[in-house]
C-alpha cells in the first residue's frame, strides 16, 4: 500500500454498526460524497454510527482524563479497521434547544459581535459588551430577567368559584379531593373547606391563593403551606413543557397567558441597553430586522475602530441570506426553527470557520428547502469541500445527488435487508447500474391528467401570522392539497396558524416523540399492549411479565439491555448486560412462547415480518391493525423494539401519522412528510395520501417535493419571497395550472420537472 493512499482515502473495513452487514468502502477525500439508499437501508449506520463515531471517539481521547469526565461517553463502533479519518464535525437536524434564552443571534456569533459593536459607538454607551446582553444581569431587563414576557395565570381554569373545596372545586390535574394536595389546603385551617370559593372573606381568598410558605400540621405531618398561585407556579411553570404529559400540557396551556413584558416591550433589555443607540438604532432594533436588512444597515457602519469586527460580521450575515435564512431575525428564538432551519443556521458557523481538512457530515441539508433553495445549498455544500474539507451527505434528493464527486448507494432494501453496499463511484455510473436508486434518479412524476372535486372548502380571511400579509384563502377540503413556496415564505405560519386546532383536525409533524431511550414503536404505538395479552392468554400468566418496563425486566439491568457504567473521572460506558445479553428480560420470562417465539425474539422484528405473524401465524387482529397502519406509512424496515430516540424526523413524523390514521380525525395537515424518503418511496408515501383522501378525509401537506406537488389537486404557492418579501400567495389552482403559468419560482421549477416544455 503507498503512503499517498492513506492520505488520499478514508478506509471502512468489517462495519456492522446496526444492520451493516460486515460492509468496506473506500471515500475519497477533500471530495464531495453522497450516501444513497431507502430509509433503513444503512446510511445513517456507516457516516453517522461509524465513521463520525469513530472520528469523535478518538478525538476525545485525547483530552485529559479531566476534561472526558464532563463528556458523553462513546464507545467504539463494531468496525474492524477505520483508517485516513480526518476530524469530524456532525451538521445534523436536531432542533436547536428550545431553551427560551437561546436565540438565532445567540446561536451563531452574530450577538456577541453586535454586542461589542454597540459598546464602541452607542451613545450614550452602557457600558462594556456584556451590558447589552439579556442573558446577563447587567442587560437583562429587571422585571422580566431578560425573558421578554412574564406569565399570568388564569385562575379560573384552577378552580371552580361556585363549589367549596371538599366539593371538589380544584381542577387542577393530580389534585384530588382526597389526595395530599388538596388535604393540605382543606385542612390548613385558614378557611372553611365547605365553604363555596364564591364566598370567602378577602383574607380568606389572599390566604387561598397567595400566602406566603408557612408550617402547618395535617394529620399530624409537618407540612408547608403555600397559596395555590405560588404553588402551580413552582410545580407547572418551572418544567420543561415538552416532557410534560399531554393532559398536563393542555391544562398549562389554557392556565398560562405569557404576555409581552410591558417594562422593557418584549425587548428583554433594561433601560440603559435601550437607550444606547447607532443611527437612532439600538440593539434590540437591530436584532428584531430581518436579517437581509440588518446585513445593508451594518454596511452603512464606516468606523475603522470596529473595521475588522463590522467585515466579519457582514460575512456572517451574508452567510445567512445567501443560505436562504435571510428572512429570519437575530431575536428569533433558536428553538422555533424547523430541523431544516436549524440544521443551515449550524453551516453559518462552519462557513466561517477557517479549519480545513476536516470532514463534515451532513445529514438531508435540502430538508425544509425549495426546489430554488437547494442550488444554494449545494453552492454552500461545494465551497466547503473547495476549501480542502471532505464532505458526506447523507441525501435522497436527485439535485443534490447530481453534484457528487462520488456516490455510495446503501440497500438494496431496508432493515435485515439492507446495510450492504450496493453501488460506489461516480453519479455517471449510478445512473448505468440496475440499483433502486439509479433506476430512480431520472423518475419524474407525471401531472395527474384529472383532479378531484373539492367537497367544501375552509375559509382563511386576513391572516396576518409572522410574515403573512393579510392573506385570504380558500382551502379546498375533501381533495390532495399542497402548499409550498421558498423557505421562510409563510407556509407553516398560514396553515398552522389559521387552520383551527379542532377536535376534526389531525396536524402531524416531526417535532420529537415524547419517550426516552426505553421508549419504542411497539409501546409508542400501543402495539405492545394486545402482543403482551396475546403472550399471557397463550402461558397463563400475567401480562405484566411480557413488559421489560415492569414485572419482566431482566434484573441485572432493570430491563434496559444495557448497563451504564459511570467512570468518575473518565468516560463512562454503556456495556450489554451480561445476563440477558441485551435482551431485556428474566431469562424465566423467555421460556413463554407464542407461536414459536419468545417476547425478545418478537421485538427484534421488523414490522413487516411481525404483519406476517400477528396475520398468519398467531391470529392477533388488534396488533395487526397497528402493524398494517406502519407497514403502510412506510416504516415496514423498523424493528419493533428500536428505541425511539434513534428514529429521523421523517420516520417519527411518520409513526404519528400510523397511531392519527386510526382516529376520526377528517382533516390531516402534515409537513413534508417526504422528509428522509427515498425516490421510490415517494411513490408508496403518495398512495397512501390518495387512499386518506379517498376515504373521506381531506388531506393539507406542506411540501417542496416536487412529485408530491405533481399528485396534488390543488396547489397553494406562498411568496414571492421569504420573510417581509413573502408572505402572499402568489398563485392558487391545479398543478397543471401552475406549469402552464409558470409566473412563480415554483411553477419554472415544476414545469421543468415535468417535462413541459
Amino acid at each position: 500500500m503507498h503512503a499517498a493512499d492513506t492520505h488520499d482515502l478514508i478506509r471502512v473495513s468489517g462495519a456492522r454498526e446496526n444492520n451493516l452487514k460486515n460492509i468496506s468502502v473506500e471515500l475519497p477525500k477533500r471530495r464531495l460524497t453522497v450516501f444513497t439508499g431507502v430509509s433503513g437501508s444503512g446510511k445513517s449506520s456507516l457516516v453517522f454510527g461509524t465513521i463520525a463515531a469513530e472520528s469523535q471517539r478518538l478525538i476525545n481521547e485525547t483530552y485529559s482524563a479531566f476534561v472526558q469526565g464532563f463528556m458523553p461517553s462513546l464507545s467504539r463502533p463494531d468496525v474492524d479497521l477505520l483508517e485516513g479519518l480526518t476530524t469530524a464535525i456532525i451538521v445534523d437536524q436536531e432542533r436547536m434547544g428550545a431553551n427560551s434564552r437561546s436565540t438565532v443571534g445567540t446561536a451563531t456569533d452574530a450577538n456577541a459581535m453586535l454586542r461589542i459593536i454597540f459598546s464602541r459607538l452607542g451613545v450614550p454607551s452602557a457600558g462594556p459588551s456584556f451590558y447589552y446582553s439579556f442573558n446577563l444581569p447587567n442587560g437583562a431587563c429587571p422585571r422580566c430577567e431578560g425573558m421578554g414576557s412574564v406569565t399570568d395565570i388564569d385562575l379560573d381554569e384552577l378552580f371552580d368559584r361556585d363549589k367549596s373545596l371538599a366539593d371538589g372545586a380544584l381542577t387542577i390535574p393530580g389534585y384530588n379531593v382526597d389526595g395530599w394536595q388538596v388535604r393540605i389546603f382543606t385542612e390548613s385551617g385558614f378557611f372553611d373547606p365547605a365553604k363555596p370559593i364564591r364566598e370567602f372573606t378577602e383574607t380568606e381568598l389572599h390566604d387561598f391563593l397567595y400566602k406566603e410558605p408557612v408550617k402547618v400540621k395535617i394529620a399530624t405531618i409537618n407540612m408547608t403551606y403555600e397559596g395555590l398561585v405560588p404553588r402551580v407556579q413552582k410545580s407547572f411553570l418551572t418544567k420543561d413543557k415538552e416532557a410534560m404529559q399531554p393532559h398536563i400540557r393542555a391544562f398549562v396551556d389554557r392556565a398560562v397567558t405569557f404576555t409581552t413584558c410591558p417594562d422593557c416591550g418584549g425587548t428583554r433589555l433594561n433601560e440603559a441597553a435601550r437607550a444606547s443607540r447607532i443611527d437612532g438604532i439600538n440593539i434590540a432594533d437591530a436584532c428584531a430586522m430581518q436579517i437581509s436588512d440588518l446585513a445593508e444597515w451594518v454596511r452603512d457602519i464606516d468606523e475603522p475602530s470596529v473595521a475588522p469586527l463590522i467585515a466579519t460580521l457582514r460575512q456572517t450575515l451574508d452567510s445567512f441570506v445567501e443560505i436562504g435564512l435571510g428572512y429570519l431575525s437575530l431575536d428569533r428564538p433558536s428553538g422555533t426553527l424547523s430541523g431544516g432551519e436549524a440544521q443551515r443556521t449550524k453551516m453559518i458557523r462552519h462557513l466561517g470557520s477557517s479549519l480545513t481538512d476536516v470532514t463534515y457530515v451532513f445529514d438531508e441539508p435540502t430538508i425544509g428547502l425549495h426546489p430554488h433553495d437547494i442550488q444554494r445549498m449545494n453552492d454552500l455544500l461545494q465551497r466547503l469541500r473547495d476549501k480542502g474539507n471532505t464532505v458526506l451527505v447523507v441525501e435522497h434528493k436527485p439535485e443534490t445527488i447530481n453534484i457528487a464527486d462520488h456516490v455510495v448507494d446503501l440497500g438494496p432494501r431496508a432493515g435485515s435487508e439492507g446495510g450492504e453496499i450496493c453501488f460506489a463511484g461516480t453519479v455517471d455510473a449510478l445512473r448505468e447500474s440496475d440499483t433502486l436508486t439509479g433506476r430512480h434518479l431520472g423518475y419524474r412524476t407525471a401531472l395527474k391528467p384529472t383532479v378531484r372535486t373539492p367537497t367544501g372548502k375552509l375559509a382563511i380571511r386576513g391572516a396576518t401570522r409572522h410574515n403573512l400579509q393579510n392573506v385570504d384563502a380558500d382551502v379546498p377540503l375533501g381533495v390532495l392539497v399542497v402548499v409550498t413556496g421558498v423557505a421562510g415564505s409563510g407556509k407553516s405560519s398560514l396553515i398552522h396558524g389559521s387552520i383551527p386546532k379542532g377536535a376534526d383536525v389531525v396536524s402531524v409533524d416531526q417535532s420529537a416523540i415524547r419517550g426516552s431511550r426505553r421508549s419504542n414503536p411497539a409501546t409508542y404505538t400501543g402495539l405492545l399492549d394486545p402482543i403482551r395479552s396475546a403472550f399471557a392468554k397463550a402461558n397463563g400468566v400475567k401480562p405484566a411479565l411480557f413488559s421489560a418496563n415492569s414485572a419482566g425486566a431482566c434484573p441485572n439491568c432493570n430491563g434496559a439491555g444495557v448497563i451504564y457504567t459511570d467512570l468518575a473521572m473518565m468516560a463512562g460506558v454503556a456495556t450489554v448486560c451480561e445476563l440477558c445479553e441485551g435482551r431485556r428480560f428474566q431469562a424465566e420470562v423467555l421460556e413463554y412462547k407464542l407461536g414459536g417465539k419468545d417476547i425478545s425474539e418478537v421485538l427484534a422484528m421488523s414490522v413487516q415480518d411481525a404483519e406476517d405473524f400477528f396475520g398468519s401465524r398467531v391470529r392477533t387482529p388488534q396488533a395487526h391493525a397497528i402493524l398494517d397502519r406502519m407497514a403502510d406509512v412506510g416504516l415496514g424496515y423498523l424493528t419493533l423494539g428500536q428505541p425511539l430516540t434513534t428514529l429521523s424526523g421523517g420516520e417519527r413524523q411518520r409513526l404519528k401519522l400510523a397511531i392519527h390514521m386510526a382516529e376520526k380525525g377528517g382533516v390531516y395537515v402534515l409537513d413534508e412528510p417526504t422528509t428522509g424518503l427515498h425516490l421510490a418511496d415517494v411513490q408508496q408515501l403518495l398512495g397512501l395520501l390518495d387512499r386518506l383522501v379517498d376515504a373521506g378525509k381531506s388531506v393539507i401537506v406542506i411540501e417542496h417535493h416536487q412529485a408530491v406537488m405533481a399528485h396534488a389537486d390543488w396547489i397553494l404557492d406562498l411568496g414571492p419571497g421569504a420573510g417581509h418579501d413573502g408572505g402572499r400567495v402568489v398563485f392558487e389552482g391545479t398543478p397543471a395550472e401552475l406549469v402552464a403559468d409558470r409566473s412563480t419560482l415554483t411553477g419554472q421549477h415544476l414545469a421543468e420537472y415535468v417535462g413541459a416544455v
